[in-house]
């Protein structure tokens, strides 16, 4: 009776850091845009604030394995949420100078802890039951960062985008002060936000969680088979090139998504766009509130392979159409993108031996430096050619996604022998 209380306290509290790292991932997007508008820089350049955001995750996701490995999933939890508090707080000094490089430092800081939360709760909530409702357990706990993804934009369009009317026809001393103003809110944002990580942190270190081997139990290998044969797993192999590639689709479609819609749209503002970004993530939590309970009855690499099919097809749409239409599809690309991170992890894992999982989990976890690099890309290919270029670009990243749903998430029959 006190295993299963101890069980339920876990799953409320690393549901609560999906919810968390999805406040911030919501926006980390939004703040591309209010560097481009109060710093001055290009697409090109706010790609920077991706790559130190989600390079981070590459750097952090080993270390933050092996201390899960060595210690515990909750010590790598609250090793995460100290990071993550500091990384808000240096917020402070970056706004009141407001250096773009120490907002990318802040920012580096920030990430390296959700790196380190996602290392051990994206695992840990796979482990947390039996196999067979993996891709349903942890498709549910990412419909929390789904919320958290859609109310980043919203409070980001609020505080940040809309001082930008300020500074239309507006004098120097009048611009100064729209970006004191600006600076002040995001400084206010991430205080906040550190003060809820800390409290949470708090609530970890008070409860007794189980590991999720003690959970588990079909996961419990009597093999001594090293963590690094964690590379002979062909359907591992991969999905971890597939969650490479859909991380740098799903953070250049949201690091764009406002630039996007502003230029194939005339009468819409930054701030307007803000909030169409809100309702695509609306979409992108709902897509996962719709298919996780389908996920009972259709298998996961079937939902993942048609819906990143789908967005193959959109990508191509976006590339030509423009007004209201235009947005209606960005929506769309969001929904479909829902279900891939979780799914792909859960495939990717599937079948693992326990001692493989952490290592398998934190390579997933480096994976995310698709989304480091793809901004960087992208935002060049938008300088150039536009925003519609980008898009297009990320169709046969898609279709590989596609692929593995399909075909490259097989599980080969001797590989069982492992087991």
């Amino acid at each position: 009776m006190n295993e299963n209380k101890n069980i339920k306290i876990a799953i409320i509290l690393v549901s609560s850091l999906f919810f968390l790292w999805g406040v911030s991932c919501g926006l980390i997007d939004v703040m591309n845009k209010n560097f481009q508008n109060h710093l001055h820089i290009t697409q090109h350049e706010s790609g920077f604030l991706q790559l130190a955001y989600f390079g981070a995750y590459f750097i952090i996701a080993l270390p933050a394995g092996y201390i899960a490995n060595r210690y515990s999933y909750k010590m790598g939890i609250i090793f995460g949420l100290c990071l993550y508090a500091i990384g808000a707080l240096l917020i402070i000094p970056a706004t009141n100078l407001a250096s773009f490089y120490l907002f990318l430092f802040a920012f580096f800081i920030l990430a390296c802890g959700i790196g380190s939360l996602e290392t051990s709760a994206n695992p840990y909530m796979v482990k947390l039951g039996d196999e067979k409702n993996a891709s349903f357990r942890i498709n549910a706990a990412q419909s929390f960062n789904g919320l958290g993804q859609f109310l980043g934009p919203i409070i980001g369009g609020a505080l940040f985008l809309s001082i930008t009317k300020q500074e239309e026809g507006a004098t120097k001393e009048q611009i100064e002060a729209a970006l004191i103003t600006n600076m002040g809110n995001v400084q206010l944002v991430y205080v906040a936000i550190a003060v809820i990580v800390i409290l949470i942190l708090i609530a970890f270190a008070m409860n007794k969680i189980p590991e999720g081997s003690e959970v588990s139990k079909d996961y419990e290998s009597k093999d001594n088979s090293k963590a690094i044969e964690v590379f002979k797993h062909r359907h591992f192999n991969l999905g971890l090139l597939a969650q490479f590639l859909y991380i740098a689709n799903q953070v250049a479609a949201g690091a764009f998504f406002i630039n996007y819609a502003v230029e194939h749209n005339e009468n819409l503002t930054d701030s307007k766009a803000a909030y169409y970004f809100s309702i695509a993530l609306v979409a992108f939590m709902l897509g996962r509130i719709v298919s996780t309970p389908l996920m009972k009855k259709i298998k996961g690499e079937s939902i993942l392979g048609l819906y990143s099919l789908i967005n193959v097809f959109i990508c191509i749409m976006l590339y030509f159409a423009s007004g209201f239409f235009s947005v209606m599809l960005l929506i769309a690309l969001f929904f479909f993108m829902s279900i891939s991170f979780p799914t792909i992890f859960a495939i990717a894992t599937k079948n693992l031996p326990f001692n493989q999982v952490k290592l398998g989990g934190s390579l997933l976890v480096m994976s995310i430096v698709g989304g480091a690099i793809a901004p960087i890309i992208i935002g060049f290919i938008n300088d150039h050619f536009g925003t519609s270029m980008g898009y297009l670009a990320m169709a046969p990243l898609f279709l590989y996604v596609a692929y593995y749903g399909f075909f490259g998430s097989y599980i080969k029959v001797d590989n069982a022998k492992d087991f």
